[in-house]
C-alpha cells in the first residue's frame, strides 16, 4: 500500500489511478492524515437463481393459481435482465 499526499494526487492524478487500476492500493493523506483510501474497483454481478429454486424457499402451500402461475415460467433463465433479441423483434 502506497501512501501519497493530496498535492502529489493533484498534480498526478492519471498516474495514480494508472497505478490504481493495475492493483495498487494508495491512501491518500491530508496534511500527513489520512483522507481516503483509492482501491481498485471490482465489478460485483448478481447472482440469479432459477424461478424454481425461489419457488422451493417461498412453497405456496394451498394455493393451486400460484403453482400454476409458477409453472409457466421459464425457470432456464439465468438472467432476467438479459434480453433475447430475436424474440423481441
Amino acid at each position: 500500500m502506497t501512501t501519497i499526499g493530496v498535492g502529489e494526487l493533484r498534480r498526478d492524478a492519471s498516474g495514480v489511478l494508472r497505478r490504481v487500476a493495475q492493483g495498487e492500493r494508495v491512501v491518500v493523506t491530508l496534511h500527513g492524515r489520512p483522507v481516503a483510501d483509492l482501491v481498485p474497483h471490482t465489478e460485483v454481478r448478481p447472482t440469479w437463481r432459477p424461478v424454481a429454486d425461489l419457488a422451493a424457499l417461498f412453497p405456496a402451500v394451498g394455493d393451486p393459481d400460484v403453482v400454476a402461475d409458477l409453472a409457466m415460467v421459464d425457470s432456464a433463465v439465468d438472467d432476467p435482465f438479459e434480453r433475447d433479441v430475436a424474440r423481441d423483434c
